[in-house]
């Protein structure tokens, strides 16, 4: 009996090890505000979605956490002088998540599927500019452009030209929003409009990465909810967090906080088609009855700046106009003399996130100051989506007032003004809700566009943002500061500029 015991307690032990796994799983849980409507780069219009796609998809070029272009599915461009013709060299030996070689053939059916106007595809306007693209072996490709444009390499690294496995888009088609197949560091596992799950890719073409198991995206709209979740350990990272907690997140010793600057602009979209914003001096009105710097102070808890120009400052050829003033008396002359004296009555859209809301209950009670009665309409982010750049003809569109936000996915004025400001970018083009159009800003635009000359873009540019000032298509409110929170067993995930989100680098302690 005594030579038994010790065999039963050796085999008890063995058992328990047995069923305990080697390693814990590094499962790592990011907390978002919103919805993500689809998982389609090439027809995504938020920064949330493409930072999703992330994980899954890459570029020939990308950018680093700081904005800068790095390399990616190519490893060098080749450019002529006069900025019309680009050779990407591609990077061997990498392969898509469904097995599928990455190579030169892969890279031409992506762009052309972005470049077919038949395929409606929200992000055409990028690659619009591509002549044609050519196969010159297996890991060369040609791009050729109708026209100068000096910005061509950032957009070859926003993440609406992201490759993806042709493969995968023979198979499933227009449903690659809800199958998506790329070389990125994770892959695929299930989508629902609030979560979206990604596995490690094993087979991933960079040494090293990645260094956890899984990424998933929870959409917590409510900001205190969102912050519980941090503080419970359900989540290891949340975006954004909430200004006013900021303090409570410090206090709290297991946690970090992170601030940095943006490029993320917020402004309300005035619909410049309809009555009464069609009249320039109500949307100078508007402009007068919000007091930035409370807005400021009030929605942000400080953590902003006002809106100076039409493109954040830490845009390339960023043109300071100077901030509108709070002036409510001449807010109230001018609709006055527009013909509205005693106001007018307005709806105002924006999503249903905890800090969209709060803006929105901001502007409603600065609007009502000067007479201007605005009922506050939070859209969920599909029915958002579908209301403001789903409609066909200008006229159609019932969209008044939009509180909205903006970031240049690809670092450079072009894709700060021109989908948004620019006579062409009318939905379901692209995203000018203001329905703005002013010849003046369109020839401006366009010079920036065709040239590749950093001077003449700069001047350009600066004439666009000047004449949209002044023209006032929207409220200009505020700049960013970006602030998210997140778990000191994590590191490597990292809060871009435009308000994107890095995650191959992530790591768990």
């Amino acid at each position: 009996m005594s030579q038994l015991l010790p065999r039963m307690m050796l085999g008890a032990v063995l058992a328990l090890l047995g069923a305990t796994p080697a390693l814990a799983a590094k499962d790592l849980v990011i907390g978002v505000d919103s919805n993500m409507p689809h998982l389609d780069p090439a027809n995504t219009n938020d920064t949330l979605s493409q930072s999703v796609e992330r994980t899954m998809y890459q570029g020939l070029f990308g950018f680093d956490k700081e904005m800068k272009l790095v390399p990616a599915l190519a490893e060098k461009v080749d450019s002529d002088e006069t900025a019309t013709e680009f050779v990407f060299h591609l990077r061997h030996g990498v392969v898509f998540h469904d097995g599928t070689p990455f190579d030169a053939d892969a890279v031409k059916i992506s762009l052309e599927r972005v470049m077919n106007p038949e395929n409606h595809l929200s992000r055409r306007s990028l690659v619009s500019m591509i002549s044609h693209v050519d196969v010159l072996d297996p890991y060369t490709v040609k791009i050729a452009l109708s026209q100068p444009f000096g910005a061509f390499v950032n957009n070859m690294a926003h993440p609406g030209t992201f490759i993806i496995s042709p493969k995968a888009l023979a198979q499933y088609g227009k449903d690659i929003a809800t199958h998506p197949v790329g070389t990125g560091p994770f892959k695929f596992v299930s989508f629902a409009a609030d979560t979206v799950k990604t596995t490690k890719n094993e087979a991933y073409w960079k040494p090293g990465l990645p260094k956890v198991d899984s990424i998933t995206f929870k959409a917590v709209p409510e900001s205190g909810s969102r912050f519980a979740m941090l503080q419970t350990g359900e989540a290891q990272f949340i975006a954004p967090l909430p200004s006013e907690l900021v303090k409570a997140a410090q206090a709290i010793p297991t946690l970090q906080v992170v601030i940095s600057p943006s490029i993320v602009a917020r402004y309300v979209a005035l619909n410049t088609m309809k009555r009464p914003f069609d009249d320039l001096r109500v949307r100078e009105a508007l402009n007068y009855a919000v007091d930035k710097t409370a807005f400021v102070k009030i929605v942000f808890s400080g953590y902003a700046a006002p809106l100076d120009a039409p493109i954040p400052p830490q845009l390339g050829f960023y043109s300071k106009q100077g901030v509108w003033p709070y002036d409510p008396a001449k807010a109230k002359a001018l609709l006055a003399e527009a013909g509205y004296p005693d106001g007018f009555s307005v709806e105002l859209w924006g999503a249903t996130s905890t800090l969209a809301k709060r803006s929105m209950e901001f502007l409603q009670q600065q609007f009502a100051a000067v007479g201007v009665k605005a009922t506050v309409l939070p859209l969920e982010a599909g029915v958002r989506t579908a209301k403001l750049f789903n409609v066909q003809k200008p006229e159609d569109a019932t969209m008044q007032m939009d509180y909205s936000g903006w970031s240049s996915s690809t670092g450079d004025a072009d894709w700060g003004l021109r989908p948004l400001l620019y006579s062409k970018s009318f939905p379901p083009n692209l995203f000018n809700t203001a329905y703005y159009h002013s010849a003046a800003a369109d020839d401006a635009i366009a010079a920036g566009l065709a040239s590749a000359d950093p001077a003449k873009r700069a001047a350009a540019y600066a004439q666009a943002q000047k004449v949209i000032w002044k023209d006032a298509p929207w409220v200009f409110l505020s700049v960013d500061e970006l602030i998210a929170g997140e778990s000191k067993k994590l590191s490597g995930v990292y809060y871009m500029p435009d308000q994107g989100l890095l995650t191959e680098e992530a790591a768990l302690d």
